[in-house]
């Protein structure tokens, strides 16, 4: 049976008891204020909705993740980068990164970044959890991403692109960036192609959790830029 989350109650059911289809459905309910987010990615899931459904907890087995030292840039990427096609920044725009993670895509008619969750991660931002990585060309913002770091793990959100490459020039700058401050993992949470041709692959979650359990406590040397 799905677990009703209380709103006087932060604490989440067991990660195994989450259900196999859809796969890692955990909870339903709750609210989405800073103590709650923070909580719930320490436990190892994350919050995932359309409008109109209850708020939703995810902790998906396999886990998709990206070990940063095991990032992979195809040649013409890595040229482009070398090119300076764009400039890269952190922390400088989060709300406009959230927002543009929002915007309608080809793919898709809605959005689960509804504008509670926005509000909700841009105050983790303020609070120092909530990250953002700008991408810029001719001094405009073209693609972005976004997520939490904690101790030496980075919880991946989204990303998005208005021009080609934009998003993966972020994405590759911010896990050498990682790489660099001793990050052990990035969570992607779910498969996709466009990740799996970075490297990122598929753990067990019970893995997945002991990499929490050893990690999330443990200092990095990030300097998120302000």
């Amino acid at each position: 049976m799905l677990t009703w989350l209380q709103r006087d109650d932060l604490s989440f059911p067991p990660l195994e008891k989450a259900m196999r289809e859809p796969n890692g459905l955990l909870a339903a309910g709750g609210d989405l204020s800073p103590a709650r987010l923070l909580a719930a990615y320490r436990h190892g899931c994350f919050p995932w909705y359309q409008d109109g459904q209850p708020l939703l907890w995810w902790s998906p087995d396999p886990r998709t993740v990206l070990y940063p030292d095991e990032l992979h840039v195809s040649r013409s990427l890595r040229k482009k980068l070398r090119q300076g096609a764009f400039s890269v920044t952190f922390d400088q725009a989060f709300r406009e990164v959230i927002e543009g993670c929002a915007g309608p895509r080809d793919y898709s008619d809605g959005t689960w970044i509804t504008t509670p969750m926005q509000e909700a991660y841009v105050e983790l931002h303020r609070l120092g959890a909530a990250h953002s990585v700008e991408v810029w060309q001719d001094d405009q913002l073209v693609g972005g991403l976004y997520g939490l770091a904690m101790g030496q793990l980075f919880f991946g959100e989204s990303m998005f692109s208005r021009t080609t490459d934009a998003s993966k020039a972020g994405f590759v700058t911010l896990v050498e960036r990682l790489n660099e401050w001793g990050f052990k993992l990035i969570d992607c949470q779910m498969p996709t192609q466009h990740l799996a041709s970075f490297g990122a692959r598929p753990i067990p979650r019970q893995v997945f959790a002991e990499t929490l359990a050893q990690y999330l406590d443990e200092p990095s040397a990030a300097r998120w830029e302000r």
